[in-house]
């Protein structure tokens, strides 16, 4: 099961004795299974919400409350793949919307890693992970725009790229101006994919009149699945400020960690809701953000996979 290392640490003082022999790798096969969740709260005017501790938070599994292992509330590495719409429609508001990627990773934390998938009639892998800026500014100013919308193609390469991320948090943004055209995969296979994987999907969408509500729907069903927010523009500058939001999410989202009540490893989808009591003196309508549930692993221990979405509380 992949754990921070100081999720076991957490684990270990108190009292889970887990054996000696862990090997010194992120995913660890242990005697219990682990589910880790990434929860963004914020007011009803988006602004994030900090100071919660462990106490406001109640975690449910199908119902049955779970004993909160791990809570954190810190600024921690991210694994982040840049999904970006290179169709020749994106090329009025190109050079605007790359140099608003770049600010979004300019404000990143300096352990962070970056990779960069371009998408028109295909998907491509434009620059892997790294952690230098000038590549990937060079990546962006690459790429001329032509060609259709292969957009859910363009989501899972961005997948199989995160299978490689050193980081224990992973993040997708996702740039787009249109509805997908062009990909030989579907929309369903994606929102399946994202909710078996631990990644989280921020979109920011400025859709075109072509699109339409059809384009809008399933981007809010990408982003829901993986336990992110879809966010819809009506300009580049406003896309700008969109993505400093999303920035901001990443870096004060709250971490939290249980062992399910229930071990029946059956494969069935276990749905998570977590709810918030604030404190006197915070706002009382909270909006919480995170994965809503995860498929139960099947057979010996292993790796739990995730699910997601959000709810309002």
């Amino acid at each position: 099961m992949r754990v921070f290392l100081s999720s076991l640490l957490s684990l270990l003082l108190a009292g889970g004795a887990l054996g000696q022999d862990v090997p010194p790798v992120a995913t660890l096969n242990i005697d219990v299974d682990f589910v880790e969740l990434h929860v963004t709260v914020n007011d009803r005017n988006g602004h994030p919400i900090g100071g919660l501790v462990q106490t406001n938070f109640k975690v449910t599994e199908n119902q049955v409350e779970q004993s909160i292992a791990v809570f954190k509330h810190e600024d921690i590495p991210v694994s982040l793949g840049l999904v970006v719409d290179n169709s020749r429609s994106i090329e009025p508001r190109k050079t605007r919307l790359d140099a608003a990627a770049l600010s979004f990773v300019e404000k990143s934390n300096p352990d962070d890693e970056v990779f960069i998938v371009h998408f028109d009639f295909d998907a491509r892998l434009s620059q892997d992970f790294t952690a230098d800026h000038a590549k990937l500014e060079q990546a962006l100013a690459a790429e001329k725009p032509f060609g259709q919308t292969a957009l859910y193609d363009s989501v899972l390469l961005g997948l199989d790229t995160m299978q490689n991320a050193k980081n224990q948090k992973h993040a997708l943004l996702l740039i787009t101006d249109g509805i997908d055209n062009a990909s030989k995969s579907t929309l369903d296979q994606v929102v399946e994919r994202l909710k078996r994987e631990k990644v989280l999907v921020f979109v920011v969408g400025l859709l075109s009149q072509s699109g339409g509500v059809a384009s809008e729907d399933s981007l809010i069903r990408m982003a829901e699945a993986s336990g992110g927010r879809a966010y819809f523009p009506q300009s580049p500058e406003e896309a700008r400020k969109m993505m400093e939001i999303i920035a901001k999410d990443l870096r004060e989202q709250y971490t939290i960690g249980y062992r399910p009540t229930n071990a029946t490893r059956d494969g069935s989808w276990r749905s998570v809701r977590v709810d918030i009591t604030p404190p006197k003196g915070f706002p009382k309508d909270l909006d919480a953000n995170y994965r809503r549930g995860y498929y139960a692993p099947e057979g010996k221990r292993g790796p739990l996979t995730h699910g997601g979405g959000s709810e309002s509380h």
